[in-house]
């Protein structure tokens, strides 16, 4: 049986205090990068993708730093490259932005069938780096979150 993934994410900016972007790069679209991002599970609730999400993608533990929704939500069409993981028909995505605030940047542990390397950036060049628009407004967001 085929499990697809429901058309829900959250995309969670991962900084520092002073204002450094954790930025991962796609496994499956080397030099595409971006912010932590995962599908919701069924039965979950964002705040708990959230937390799952960033404990798969880099190891650290969200419940031990600020993790806050930003209220921030982007429905976008879903990349024809990465359709195949949907339900047949299902062409967009709503997108759930949390902000997860480190006093510091810190080493992650990324996940080898999800990201090749990982850097942290200024916030302004981790903006220009990213692939997908959403991410990128996400992040310039930034310093009237700090």
């Amino acid at each position: 049986m085929i499990t697809y993934k429901i058309p829900v994410s959250v995309l969670v900016v991962i900084h520092s205090a002073g204002g450094q972007v954790l930025l991962l790069e796609r496994a499956d679209a080397p030099g595409y990068w971006q912010s932590v991002t995962g599908s919701q599970d069924a039965g979950e609730t964002l705040a708990e993708t959230a937390i799952r999400e960033v404990c798969e993608e880099t190891g650290l533990d969200a419940a031990r730093f600020e993790l806050t929704p930003w209220g921030i939500e982007t429905r976008y069409e879903i990349y024809a490259r990465w359709r195949y993981r949907y339900a047949p028909g299902v062409t967009h995505n709503t997108e759930h932005v949390f902000g997860m605030k480190l006093p510091a940047p810190l080493p992650v542990r990324l996940s080898p069938d999800e990201h090749l390397d990982y850097v942290w950036l200024p916030w302004e060049e981790a903006a220009a780096r990213c692939f997908s628009p959403s991410n990128a407004a996400a992040i310039r967001q930034l310093p009237t979150r700090l």
